[in-house]
């Protein structure tokens, strides 16, 4: 199943500029999400779906590859991932309310873009930085055809659905991802 909202589906690309492309549709479709008047419904959905590929495509080709070029240490990578995780919990809140127009939804968006745009800048700053000085575009060419690969397969299996975001919650907090007392 697909969402009525246009996620996009790069095929290719230096994959610092496909990262950068998602995380200014987040930044869209967050403000959709505090909007009353748009269809909050279809921008939970796009933005679950987004998010769920968009980590899952980061974890699986690019925080490794960047480690294996020594663009970014272990300490990034697994910060990175724990910030997906954290995403993924604020996420289901906001897909395990009912309605779109309370006050408890108001607060959970409000959470899940502290979350999400808390791990942008981050990520734009410690991980995407040093990628730009440390990896050569041959190799940032190749990363951003396996990323939009995995995220298009994502959206594509519908990624987003809320199942499937409990599932991940659940796998990050067996695996230690979740817990607190590692504030950064």
């Amino acid at each position: 199943m697909s969402t009525p909202i246009d996620l996009g589906r790069p095929v290719s690309g230096d994959v610092i500029e496909l990262i950068l492309e998602d995380h200014r549709l987040f930044e869209r479709l967050l403000r959709d999400l505090r909007d009353s008047s748009a269809d909050r419904e279809a921008v939970r959905h796009a933005l679950a779906t987004l998010h769920v590929a968009h980590a899952l495509a980061e974890e699986k080709h690019v925080y490794p590859k960047l480690r294996r070029k020594d663009a970014i240490d272990e300490h990034e990578a697994e910060h990175g991932e724990e910030e997906h995780a954290e995403g993924n919990e604020a996420l289901l809140a906001v897909l395990e309310l009912k309605g779109t127009d309370t006050q408890a939804f108001d607060d959970a968006v409000e959470e899940l873009a502290e979350k999400i745009n808390h791990h942008l800048t981050e990520e734009e700053l410690t991980i995407l930085n040093p990628a730009r000085e440390e990896v050569g575009e041959q190799v940032r060419a190749e990363l951003g055809r396996l990323f939009a690969e995995e995220r298009n397969a994502q959206v594509d299996a519908d990624c987003g659905r809320i199942d499937n975001v409990r599932r991940l919650v659940q796998e990050a907090e067996r695996e230690g991802l979740l817990d607190d007392e590692d504030d950064d």
